[in-house]
């Protein structure tokens, strides 16, 4: 029997993913949770084999869930449910180790299967993301250039970034003209956008 944790926000779907899992008769749901928050917790409670993860959580976001399983929990494998398709999310769960990359609007065929098969220690990742991963490649930001770009994204000012990751004005600004130039952005809200959809960020 494969023990399946389901981490989903969105209520519905979450039940719908139950309600699909527990027919099938060699999984069953031994727990379910609505914030990346709660994933190691209830997975450390529980042991799953297989833990199935939205990638956009409140809390904490499904990737940074499954990291945090691959180095508390390595026994629990992590599938990542995705709506995005964005490139450069695929090749973050890769660094965090997760075995499954689907996305939601694939047959639900393609998620029992992929259960089982990382179960047997496979990887099942979409076919598409691989090429479009392939395609965008990895980021060209640094580490800081895409903290600042992040910070910048959640709508604060340049002196409230520079208090806020302990660097001055002079420097904040210069990160961001570098992002900018790196992603092709006309301004800091374009480069945030490209980013984004890029899986950058």
């Amino acid at each position: 029997m494969i023990r399946v944790l389901i981490a989903e926000d969105m209520h519905m779907i979450r039940s719908a993913l139950v309600a699909l899992l527990s027919m099938e008769d060699d999984m069953e749901v031994v727990a379910e949770v609505e914030r990346g928050d709660e994933v190691l917790d209830a997975a450390l409670r529980v042991r799953p084999d297989i833990a199935v993860l939205d990638i956009d959580m409140p809390g904490l976001d499904g990737l940074s869930a499954a990291a945090q399983l691959s180095e508390r929990l390595p026994d629990c494998r992590a599938l990542v449910l995705t709506g995005l398709s964005q490139p450069g999310n695929l090749l973050r769960a890769l660094k965090a180790h997760v075995r499954g990359f689907i996305v939601k609007d694939a047959p639900a065929q393609t998620l029992t299967d992929g259960i089982r098969r990382i179960a047997r220690g496979e990887r099942v990742i979409d076919p598409e993301l691989v090429a479009a991963a392939l395609e965008t490649g990895s980021s060209p930001l640094t580490a800081r250039e895409t903290e600042v770009l992040r910070a910048a994204a959640s709508g604060i000012r340049t002196a409230q970034i520079a208090a806020q990751l302990s660097l001055s004005q002079t420097t904040v600004r210069n990160y961001l003209s570098n992002a900018i130039s790196k992603v092709g952005g006309r301004n800091r809200i374009d480069a945030i956008r490209i980013s984004r959809d890029a899986g950058w960020l």
